[in-house]
């Protein structure tokens, strides 16, 4: 059985940082995607980051670029995002993703089938 577990979420200051971690069971982050989406309320879920295992390619939002870093420990099967200079505008849930159906990183949720719960970023000014 597949689970992700997301940790490392909690509440920041504005400018503060947080590092989230992935972690898998019943799974190898391996030759897939894997992504960091986050979620406001009322609003979509939105990928941040991923991370293409395989060749070891990475995608940023625009929102997030020159901030936050995702990267790979393969030694510890986790995944990392690395969330600097945080904003009020970064306060979500953030989830886990992982999919190993496709050649490189899909953009939409739906097209990701392993999920962690996830975890509470909340930055106050």
């Amino acid at each position: 059985q597949v689970q992700l577990v997301e940790s490392g979420g909690g509440s920041v200051q504005v400018g503060g940082s947080l590092r989230l971690s992935c972690a898998a069971s019943g799974y190898t982050f391996s030759d897939d995607c894997v992504a960091w989406f986050r979620q406001a309320p009322g609003k979509e879920r939105d990928r941040v980051a991923s991370i293409y295992t395989g060749r070891d390619t990475t995608y940023y939002a625009d929102s997030v670029k020159g901030r936050f870093t995702i990267s790979l420990d393969n030694t510890k099967n986790t995944v990392y995002l690395q969330m600097n200079s945080l904003k009020p505008e970064d306060t979500a849930m953030y989830y886990c993703a992982a999919d190993d159906r496709w050649e490189g990183c899909p953009s939409a949720h739906v097209n990701f089938r392993y999920w962690g719960q996830g975890t509470q970023v909340t930055v106050s000014s």
